[in-house]
């Protein structure tokens, strides 16, 4: 079997440099047409070049994601280029990392303008065509493992991937009878954004230089390039996805995983309304038990 995605018209946001890249040429390489975005032109340009050397097809697009002006010059811009829009990525982020104390109001918002506000309103944008259109499509969230778990001096970073994973699940119901598919992929990969994180930089620096990434790493953190992500999207974008919608599913390295919805995981029940003191004595009794871990544990280990 062999996943086409010949006559299809994408757009992914954040595309000029790493994962996103690394989507696009993948997307291109399967047969569909990209709309390649970045807020540095050289740089989406250089990805459109990259797309068109090796015989795809592909248009920039440069603007900062988060308003609704942007999106719907995204959408446009596909629409002008290619005649229509099949599926969306949004993978375009920023951090600003510090822990809660530290962080100012201006890192907060930044990161949750870019992740948050920019997935809502590209989607919106895109759904908006491709109910037009009237045939379906695929909606491609990303999400990330700190998004799922938590991680240290990520608190609008942390935030924002947590409820892109929630506007998947909430989209998968919101669309189904429109035939839209929307799933968020959670990329686990060496970027310029996990570099940043302490231990990381090192690590990162040895794999951009042509190093081998060890087993331990591909397997045992399920990390590696951002090429190993990118035929996650083409699946999830393929006909053969067409199935599937809902989904926090995970890449990196030589791992591909589902990740589980929240869901309770001990309850107890009381003659009436529970007291303070009841409560006390159902958790060392039966509900905390077994309490859940937080945090990415191969971060921890740095």
């Amino acid at each position: 079997m062999t996943i086409s995605l010949d006559g299809k018209v994408a757009v992914v946001t954040g595309s000029g440099r790493g994962i996103g890249r690394a989507y696009a040429r993948a997307l291109a390489e399967a047969g569909a047409a990209v709309v390649v975005n970045d807020v540095d032109t050289d740089v989406a340009e250089e990805a459109v070049g990259l797309i068109t050397a090796d015989g795809g097809r592909a248009v920039a697009e440069v603007v900062p994601v988060g308003s609704a002006e942007a999106a719907e010059r995204l959408v446009n811009r596909a629409v002008e280029a290619f005649g229509r829009l099949d599926i969306m990525l949004t993978n375009a982020g920023i951090v600003r990392d510090r822990v809660v104390w530290k962080m100012t109001d201006e890192d907060f918002d930044a990161v949750i303008e870019t992740h948050l506000r920019g997935t809502f309103t590209c989607v919106r944008a895109a759904v908006n065509r491709m109910r037009e259109q009237g045939e379906g499509g695929r909606i491609l969230v990303v999400s990330s493992i700190a998004g799922q778990r938590g991680n240290f001096g990520q608190t609008n970073y942390a935030a924002a991937k947590a409820g892109i994973a929630a506007f998947a699940r909430t989209w998968a119901m919101e669309l189904a009878r429109l035939n839209i598919t929307a799933n968020a992929i959670v990329p686990n990969a060496f970027t310029r954004m996990v570099a940043t994180i302490p231990g990381m930089g090192a690590i990162v620096e040895a794999a951009e230089a042509g190093q081998p990434v060890p087993d331990t790493i591909r397997k045992g953190w399920g990390m590696g390039l951002p090429e190993d992500v990118a035929p996650l999207a083409v699946f999830l974008a393929s006909d053969e996805a067409a199935g599937i919608t809902g989904q926090c599913i995970a890449a990196g390295g030589d791992k591909i995983a589902l990740w589980a919805h929240p869901r309770e995981l001990s309850v107890a029940y009381n003659n009436g309304r529970w007291t303070p003191e009841g409560i006390a004595q159902a958790w060392q009794t039966a509900i905390g038990l077994q309490p859940e871990t937080y945090g990415i544990s191969f971060l921890q280990k740095q």
